[in-house]
C-alpha cells in the first residue's frame, strides 16, 4: 500500500493523465506500458472492425451464415450470449455483495471488474439481437405505444431476458459511474490540459467532497449495492429459465438457476483475474492489486467451482434416479456421443485442473493463478456450448437427429467478440482509473489509525503565520476557508468550530471521514432512501399493472391454456421494473440532495482547493450573504479558524 493519499493519487492518476505511466516506474517501465497500450489497441481495433463488418454480412445474408440448422436452432450464438453474461456476474458480486459483507479487498479490484461487467453485459446482449435473423425488428420485444396495438409476450422467458439483462446493465452502469464521481474529481483538478480539464468536469458534475456530500454518497452507494445484489441472482436465473422452461432433454432441470448462477459466478472471478494479473505486472502495482487479493479471489473459484460440480453430478444423477429415458440418452451421448470430447474436457478445465488452487504455493503465484484462470475460462464456454448445442442435436425421432458445424462466420463473431471486449478495456485504462483512488485512500486512513496520525499542522495560536491575505477587495466574501493536513486536525477544527457557533461550516475531503459529517452539524437525512422506495414501489406496481393491462384487458391471448391473468409469470418483469426504478431514483435523489450539478462553485477559485481531491482537508465557514472583506462576520470567523492548527487561512470571494 502506498504511503501517503498523495502518493495513492498520483499512482493511479497518471496512469490516466501520465500515457499510462504510473508515477514510480520509471521512464523506462511507462514507455513501455505505453507502446504495449497503442499495439494492443490496434490489433483489437482491428478485432472490432472485423466484428461489425461480419455483423453487417450477417445483416444482408441472414444467419444461415452460422451452421445452425434443425434441429440445432442454436449454435454459438447463444452459447455466446451466456458465456459472456456470466462473465459479466464477478463485476457486481464484487462491488456490491461484497461492499455490503465489508469485505475490503474489493478495494483495489471493483473498479475494473465493474467495468468488465459494463463490457461482457454489452456484448452479451448483442447475440440474441443477432441471431433474431432480423435484428432491425428487436424493438417488438420492447412495449411501446404502436399502431398495430402489439404487445410482446410477458410469459415468455425471452422476453424476462430482455427485461433482466437492460435493468442488469443499467443499474450497473449507475453502480459504477456514482462509484466514479470523486475520482473524475481528482482527474479534474490534476488535468494540466484545458480540455481534458473541461470534460473531466462535466462528468464529475461538479463534485466537492463536502462532508455532507460524501454522507448522502455514501447512502445511494450501499442502497445501489442492496439493489445490484439480487440482480446477481435474478439474472442469470432469468437467463437459465429460457433453457429449463421447454422440455427438452438437458434443459428441463430445477438445479439450472442455481448451477447458472455459480457457473456464471465462477467464470467472472476467473475473467477478473485474466485482468487483474497482468494490469498487476503491467502498470506495477503489486502494493495495490497484492497477492492477497488474488489468493482470495482464487478462494471464490474453489467455492464456485465446487457448486459447478455438484451441478453436474446433480444433472446425471437426477437423470438416473429419476428414469426419464430420454434423460438418460441424453446424459450416454455426453459421455459416448459425437460431443463427448467436449464434455470430457468440460470436466477436465471447470472440475480437475483447478483443484490445484487447494495449494497455498498455486494461490499465491500469479503465473499458476493467470493459467487456471484461462483454462477456467475455456472450460465454461465449451459448457455453454454443450448445454446449448449436444442437449438439441438428438431430437425425440431419431429421424430428426443432426449434428452441428460451426463455420467460420461462427469462430469469427467469438473471436471478434473477445477483441472487441479487450478494445473496450483498454479504451476504459486509457480515460478512467482502473482503481478506485477514494476507496485506496479511506483504506489507507482506517490501516493507519489515529495514534499513527501526524497532522503536520502548525500549532494553535501560530495561525497568523498561515495567513494568506486575498488578493484585490471583492464586494462580497462567501467564506474563509482553513487548509490542514491530516483529517484528524479537520476532525478535531469542526468540532472546536461548531462549539463556537454562529456560522454554517462546510468541510471538505479526499475521501468520507468517518464523524465529520456530525462535526459539521449534519443531520440524518432521510431523502434518499424515501426518493429509493417511492421509486420502486413506482416501479414494481408500473410494471405489473403494464402487464396485466395488456394481457387481459387491450391485447388477451390464451397461451398453453394459462390464464390469462397469469401472475406468476408477471413477478420476474415487475420485480426488474421495481430494481430499475429504485436505482434510479436513488442516484437522482443523491444528486438533487447534493445540489449537483453544479459546475462552478466560488471554492474551486480558491488557492490550492484542487488538493481536497488529493491529499489536503479544508473547513470552510459560510459567512452572511452581504459580508465584505474586514467586517465584523470576517473578523469573527478568522478569529474562529486561527484558533485552529491551519496550514493557511484565505478568504474566497463569491
Amino acid at each position: 500500500m502506498p504511503d501517503t493519499y498523495a502518493s495513492i493519487t498520483d499512482r493511479i492518476s497518471d496512469i490516466v493523465l501520465a500515457r499510462g505511466r504510473a508515477r514510480g516506474t520509471g521512464f523506462r517501465a511507462g514507455w513501455r506500458a505505453h507502446w504495449r497500450w497503442r499495439t494492443l489497441f490496434l490489433l483489437t481495433s482491428a478485432a472490432t472492425l472485423i466484428l461489425f463488418g461480419a455483423s453487417a454480412w450477417l445483416f444482408y445474408e441472414g444467419v444461415g451464415l452460422w451452421g445452425v440448422n434443425i434441429p440445432v436452432a442454436w449454435g454459438f450464438a447463444l452459447a455466446n450470449f451466456v458465456w459472456w453474461i456470466g462473465i459479466g456476474h464477478a463485476g457486481t458480486f464484487i462491488s456490491a455483495v461484497l461492499l455490503l459483507l465489508r469485505q475490503k479487498w474489493r478495494t483495489s479490484i471493483n473498479r475494473f471488474a465493474e467495468a468488465m461487467t459494463l463490457f461482457a453485459a454489452g456484448i452479451a446482449g448483442l447475440f440474441p439481437i443477432l441471431h433474431l435473423g432480423r435484428p432491425w425488428f428487436a424493438y417488438w420485444l420492447m412495449p411501446y405505444p404502436n399502431r398495430m396495438d402489439l404487445w410482446p409476450q410477458w410469459r415468455s422467458p425471452l422476453v424476462w431476458d430482455i427485461f433482466a439483462i437492460s435493468t442488469y446493465l443499467l443499474v450497473s452502469l449507475m453502480f459504477w459511474y456514482v462509484g466514479l464521481l470523486p475520482d473524475l474529481a481528482t482527474l479534474r483538478d490534476r488535468a494540466k490540459r484545458r480540455a481534458r480539464r473541461i470534460v473531466y468536469g462535466l462528468f464529475a458534475l461538479g463534485w466537492r467532497g463536502e462532508a455532507r456530500h460524501w454522507a448522502r454518497y455514501e447512502t445511494a452507494y450501499l442502497l445501489l449495492a442492496g439493489l445490484a445484489t439480487p440482480l446477481v441472482v435474478s439474472v442469470h436465473t432469468v437467463v437459465s429459465l429460457d433453457f429449463a422452461i421447454g422440455n427438452t432433454p438437458g434443459y428441463h432441470s430445477t438445479i439450472f438457476p442455481p448451477y447458472f448462477v455459480a457457473g456464471a459466478l465462477y467464470s467472472g472471478f476467473a475473467m477478473v483475474l485474466t485482468l487483474a494479473i497482468p494490469l498487476r505486472h503491467v502498470f506495477r502495482l503489486q502494493d495495490l492489486i497484492t497477492i492477497r487479493h488474488l489468493s482470495l479471489a482464487a478462494r471464490v473459484l474453489l467455492a464456485t467451482g465446487a457448486i459447478v460440480a455438484y451441478g453436474y453430478a446433480s444433472e446425471v444423477f437426477m437423470a438416473f434416479y429419476g428414469g426419464d429415458e430420454f434423460e438418460i440418452a441424453m446424459v450416454r451421448d455426453r459421455w459416448f456421443g459425437a460431443y463427448a470430447p467436449v464434455y470430457w474436457a468440460v470436466l477436465l478445465c471447470n472440475v480437475l485442473i483447478p483443484q490445484v488452487l487447494w495449494s497455498r504455493r498455486v494461490r499465491t503465484s500469479p503465473v499458476w493463478l493467470l493459467a487456471v484462470s484461462l483454462v477456467i475460462n475455456l472450460g465454461m464456454w465449451m459448457e455453454r456450448f454443450m448445454i446449448v448445442v449436444q442437449s438439441t442435436h438428438r431430437d425425440f425421432l431419431p429421424s430428426s437427429w443432426g449434428i452441428f458445424h460451426p463455420t467460420i462466420w461462427d469462430w469469427t463473431f467469438l473471436l471478434a467478440s473477445i477483441g472487441f471486449f479487450a478494445w473496450l478495456f483498454l479504451l476504459f485504462l486509457r480515460f478512467v482509473p482502473m482503481i478506485s483512488m477514494s476507496e485506496v485512500r479511506e483504506m489507507a486512513y482506517e490501516e493507519e489509525g489515529e495514534a499513527a496520525a501526524d497532522d503536520g499542522g502548525i500549532s494553535a495560536g501560530d495561525a497568523s503565520l498561515a495567513k494568506v491575505p486575498a488578493t484585490g477587495l471583492p464586494s462580497c466574501l462567501y467564506g474563509l476557508i482553513a487548509e490542514f493536513r491530516t483529517p484528524e486536525a479537520l476532525l478535531d477544527a469542526a468540532r472546536q468550530a461548531r462549539a463556537g457557533g454562529g456560522f454554517t461550516l462546510e468541510a471538505y475531503a479526499p475521501f468520507p471521514v468517518p464523524g465529520l459529517p456530525e462535526a459539521v452539524g449534519y443531520g440524518e437525512n432521510r431523502s434518499v432512501p424515501r426518493a429509493t422506495l417511492v421509486g420502486g414501489i413506482l416501479g414494481g406496481v408500473l410494471g405489473y399493472v403494464m402487464q396485466w393491462y395488456s394481457a387481459t384487458l387491450d391485447y388477451p391471448i390464451n397461451v398453453g391454456g394459462r390464464p390469462l391473468h397469469s401472475w406468476p409469470l408477471f413477478i420476474p418483469i415487475a420485480f426488474e421494473m421495481t430494481i430499475l426504478c429504485a436505482a434510479v431514483c436513488a442516484v437522482l435523489g443523491m444528486l438533487w440532495a447534493n445540489g449537483l450539478p453544479r459546475l462552478n462553485h466560488p471554492l474551486f477559485d480558491a488557492p490550492d482547493f484542487d488538493l481536497a481531491s488529493r491529499d489536503r482537508f479544508f473547513l470552510c465557514l459560510r459567512l452572511p450573504e452581504k459580508a465584505v472583506q474586514g467586517d465584523r462576520a470576517c473578523q469573527a470567523a478568522r478569529a474562529v479558524l486561527e484558533g485552529q492548527k491551519a496550514l493557511a487561512i484565505r478568504e474566497v470571494p463569491l
